[in-house]
């Protein structure tokens, strides 16, 4: 006989759980079955029937909830995901700051890299690293006033040659007046040519490369 408290139990641990659950037709072919193959002589009592009919509303209770549950979840994404495209789009042609110091290059003419210095230093300079961490270039002659800076980069390494299509790294060398290493962030900028919605999330198309929407960290001149 089915038990009204285990099976709701049951049913309550599969739906939490994600698992397939019996639907509500299956458990009335079920209590049909028991019913036709029940002891004659010793039938089902009416307070058992009432809890089988009990269970079965439960259980097609909890069906229509998961359902309806999946339907709004579903509706809530689709919604989102509409906002977000639309939103995204409205950034074409807006200048943004990155943060980090990765850089793809991608035969683009040139980038602009920044920092920012919390105080001022007594040198500085940016040293930029391929993808084996070999040094390709350093910009002597940055601007060391504490706060934001920005330098243009040509993507040509410390002999004038262009460095090949690849990911690079950079970062500030700052030194204060008794020698002391002063700590820079990093970032970069660039105008957003494109948008491009990809499986692995939205992507926005800087000169001729790629970055994540989780880079930017500011839109400079929104309008």
């Amino acid at each position: 006989m089915i038990s009204a408290t285990d099976s709701a139990t049951s049913t309550q641990a599969s739906l939490s759980s994600g698992k397939p659950i019996m639907g509500k037709d299956d458990f009335m072919k079920l209590m049909i079955a028991q019913l036709k193959n029940q002891d004659p002589l010793n039938p089902m009592d009416g307070s058992q029937y009432a809890a089988q009919l009990a269970q079965f509303s439960s259980v097609e209770q909890l069906m229509n909830l998961n359902t309806k549950m999946e339907t709004s979840v579903n509706a809530n994404y689709s919604l989102t995901q509409s906002i977000n495209n639309t939103m995204t789009a409205a950034l074409i042609g807006k200048e943004v700051k990155m943060q980090g110091g990765e850089v793809n290059f991608n035969s683009e003419d040139s980038i602009q890299l920044g920092y920012n210095l919390p105080a001022g230093a007594a040198s500085a300079s940016i040293s930029v690293y391929d993808g084996n961490g070999v040094l390709v270039k350093t910009i002597d002659g940055i601007d060391k006033l504490a706060g934001d800076h920005k330098v243009t980069w040509d993507f040509k390494d410390n002999n004038g040659n262009t460095v090949p299509v690849g990911t690079y790294t950079f970062k500030v060398d700052a030194k204060n007046a008794k020698g002391n290493d002063i700590t820079a962030d990093v970032f970069k900028y660039g105008v957003i040519a494109g948008i491009r919605f990809t499986a692995n999330g939205t992507k926005l198309v800087i000169g001729k490369s790629e970055y994540s929407m989780s880079d930017v960290s500011e839109i400079v001149n929104p309008k």
